[in-house]
């Protein structure tokens, strides 16, 4: 070892509590100059997303607001909507955390093509899936036929219709989430309760949830933003029945055809909603601590 080496040894010792020397520091976030090449980009990406909003609330009818929010339709379809995106995402946490956990959690064979498969619906056109639905669920679909002939259930153009819709769309962005929370966790601690006598349902139920759940409340807020937005899967398979199926969406879109100003009052609510509820439940999804 040369003087040179020896002396910087000895500096890291004295520097440091009980001889070992110092880790050094890692540079501190956000310190530096920050590339014009990325900062352009960046800029022109978040006025490309923000210009829409601002949009809608510069052109908003602010006077007649009260006059357009006023109509009973008007509550009727945020009434209809979120009772339905709820009912989807309840659904979609009573299938979608164990489909989750399945993928996650145990191997079997064909478990890339169930993951490719739950994944569809994202990539899926939603008016593609609401053909599909029909064709499955419809009064002469594959399973509909089986379903009105023996129990007299009819889902198509009913608001337990909407929820279906809504469930086949939403349900991904929670089963994603969850998986890939399910699979950054450790799995020892359901390793440990397993040896001292839980069995793996009991160790899901008291050891697993408690530790994704973080992740299991993002999905969920996905997955109920998602069905409340939903139009292309709802007005194919449900169709557009006021107090029954037309919700804030379809609403919106009829209303834009005939009144224009009514389309943005509707919209100017939705965009409260949403809002409302992502600032809500903003700790829970981001995590602790987030800015």
């Amino acid at each position: 070892m040369t003087d040179d080496s020896r002396s910087a040894a000895a500096a890291g010792r004295r520097d440091a509590p009980g001889g070992r020397p110092r880790r050094p520091r890692a540079a501190r976030r956000g310190s530096g100059r920050v590339p014009v090449a990325l900062v352009l980009p960046a800029l022109i990406g978040l006025a490309f997303l923000l210009l829409p909003l601002v949009a809608l609330l510069i052109r908003a009818p602010w006077r007649d607001l009260p006059h357009q929010l006023a109509g009973a339709a008007v509550w009727q379809a945020l009434r209809l909507s979120l009772q339905t995106a709820t009912l989807a995402t309840a659904a979609s946490l009573l299938f979608g955390v164990p489909l989750a956990w399945l993928l996650a959690r145990t191997a079997f064979p064909g478990r890339r093509l169930v993951r490719a498969l739950v994944t569809l619906p994202l990539v899926l056109p939603p008016v593609v899936g609401g053909v599909a639905l029909l064709l499955a669920l419809g009064r002469n679909g594959v399973v509909g036929r089986w379903l009105d002939s023996a129990f007299g259930v009819t889902l198509p153009f009913t608001t337990s219709g909407v929820v279906v819709a809504e469930t086949f769309v939403a349900m991904p962005f929670l089963v994603i989430t969850v998986e890939g929370t399910l699979r950054a966790a450790d799995a020892r601690y359901e390793e440990a309760a397993a040896t001292l006598g839980a069995s793996r349902l009991t160790a899901f139920r008291r050891v697993t949830l408690p530790m994704i759940a973080p992740g299991v409340a993002a999905g969920a807020v996905l997955a109920w933003a998602r069905a409340l937005g939903e139009f292309g899967a709802t007005i194919t398979f449900a169709g557009s029945f006021p107090g029954r199926t037309q919700t804030m969406p379809l609403a919106v879109y009829l209303a834009l055809q005939d009144d224009p100003a009514a389309a943005i009052a509707l919209s100017l609510v939705l965009l409260a909603v949403s809002l409302a509820v992502l600032a809500g439940l903003r700790e829970r999804w981001t995590g602790a601590g987030a800015v």
